[in-house]
């Protein structure tokens, strides 16, 4: 089924190497598609690292027919494109078919790495999963993803990529006309808690999803012992349970608020996906909320581990049939696992503090930590430029941190922690390097960010550029870059949103 006859399909050589084991596999979470025509396609941005490490060629992605693919209006070469069918819950209501309503998965690439991954289209028109939208994105958020998942690469936090985004030549209406563009998104998968929510309704299909999965994922679990082939699908939990984990804790270390964690912007990987409201912190505060349509504060940034395990939880329910045949061994099974994530979470939190305090390998004091937080919100202090500053302290230079927090209320807990780095035993000057190899300088300013996409919407992709050269390289200290460290005035985040871009 094509519904766009002016769309060129199969007839593109400049991606090579597409495959399609999960349309193959599982063709029935899918419906093959083609994407819009984009009258005039013009490439905005291309990721030549990351084409390099897909062994893509850089000068054929550069070309009419490589900007013609990256834009959705032709399909390489013996490739099945397809739109992916998943469910999810929305800021807590279920909704049983959301699936793939902008974007297409074109296919599957082998890395230079040896792993598996999706090559992704966000914006690319209309599916049969739309529910009335118009399937198009534009140039703001679609930028807006490709800069802030880099940023996320580049900070260590697991994450899909972007490899280009191409403006498709015709105008969207969102906020007045706008113009279209097109993300090309690479992923470990696009395995969602929202696909198996759906599978699990589909009758067969849930347990070769399942098998699917551990064998992208978790391939260790696929040589478990004879006598423990049958928690196969508990361990599968528990794998996604601790991926989960971790991630969330590099989240909250960094202060990136997602803004939509629903359970189909849940992935199976262990990647952060789907960029659209986020922000990240600048004061710290647990309450931040930032997205426009996040009314009740669900995903605020405190929240967020609560509501992972709550997105886990889902997962949990569409895996028990595979667990165990008795419903209340099953229950009880996942419960346990489900149990540890709170355990998960705190280590992995705990063990990254530790390290932004420089005391990392050892077990830090919860209360030392607690404390420092209390100070910091209580005084709205920068989050990021606290642990920067708190490096200069040990150097000596005690003027950034006065300028986020009075001496006076600091002081007594500056004494505990230098009483706990004395007995780590490591000098000061290592210690403020070590510091700030784990505390980023730079990191995508909201206020920044916001200006840098208002300029690239209108033709001028310089700031664009530039950002992106900063928080791709968060932990190098420039002169030069001295001011993408300042904090947005208090004028812009009193009225700053941000928004799903859809």
């Amino acid at each position: 089924m094509n519904a766009f006859p002016n769309s060129t399909v199969g007839t593109n050589t400049a991606v090579a190497g597409l495959e399609s084991t999960f349309a193959d596999e599982l063709g029935a979470l899918t419906v093959p598609w083609q994407g819009a025509h984009a009258p005039d396609p013009t490439l905005l941005v291309l990721n030549e690292q990351l084409a390099a490490s897909l062994r893509l060629e850089v000068r054929a992605l550069r070309s009419e027919d490589g900007v013609g693919v990256l834009s959705g209006s032709t399909a390489p070469a013996g490739t099945k494109p397809v739109a992916m069918a998943y469910s999810g819950h929305q800021f807590g209501g279920y909704a049983p078919l959301l699936g793939d309503g902008r974007a297409l998965l074109l296919g599957e690439l082998v890395n230079s790495d040896g792993q598996r991954v999706d090559l992704h289209l966000k914006g690319s028109g209309p599916t049969p999963f739309s529910r009335g939208g118009d399937g198009f994105a534009v140039v703001g958020p679609m930028l807006r993803e490709y800069l802030v998942s880099e940023a996320m690469y580049a900070l260590g936090i697991p994450t899909t990529r972007a490899l280009s985004v191409v403006a498709t030549g015709q105008h969207v209406r969102r906020y007045g006309a706008e113009p279209g563009a097109v993300l090309a998104r690479v992923a470990a998968s696009h395995l969602r808690v929202g696909t198996f929510e759906y599978a699990v309704r589909q009758g067969d299909v849930l347990q070769p999803l399942a098998d699917y999965a551990i064998a992208r994922h978790y391939p260790q679990l696929t040589e478990l012992p004879a006598e423990r082939e049958n928690n196969r699908y508990l361990t599968f939990f528990e794998a996604v349970v601790e991926a989960q984990a971790y991630l969330m804790a590099k989240w909250m270390l960094t202060g990136f608020v997602h803004g939509v964690m629903n359970t189909d912007n849940t992935t199976i990987s262990g990647q952060t996906i789907d960029y659209g409201p986020c922000a990240f912190l600048d004061a710290f505060d647990p309450a931040a909320v930032f997205s426009s349509i996040d009314h009740g504060g669900r995903y605020a940034f405190g929240n967020q581990p609560a509501v992972l395990k709550w997105n886990l939880a889902r997962l949990a329910e569409t895996l028990l049939t595979l667990i165990d045949s008795t419903p209340d061994d099953a229950i009880t099974a996942v419960s346990a696992v489900l149990d540890t994530f709170d355990e998960r979470y705190d280590g992995h939190y705990a063990t990254g503090m530790a390290a932004k305090l420089g005391l990392a390998g050892t077990l830090v004091e919860r209360a030392l930590i607690d404390d420092l937080l209390t100070l910091l919100e209580e005084h709205g202090a920068d989050w990021t430029g606290t642990f920067r500053a708190l490096a200069d302290e040990l150097r000596g230079n005690s003027t950034p941190l006065d300028g986020l927090v009075p001496r006076e209320h600091i002081g007594p807990w500056l004494e505990r922690w230098r009483g706990a780095l004395t007995n780590h035993g490591r000098g000061a000057a290592e210690t403020a390097n070590a510091m700030d190899r784990v505390n980023p300088l730079y990191i995508p300013r909201n206020h920044q960010l916001d200006a840098t996409l208002r300029a690239a919407t209108d033709g001028d992709l310089a700031p664009f550029e530039n950002l992106l050269e900063v928080v791709t390289h968060p932990f190098d200290r420039r002169d030069e870059w001295s001011d993408y460290t300042t904090p947005a005035p208090q004028s812009f985040n009193q009225t700053f949103q941000t928004f799903c871009g859809t």
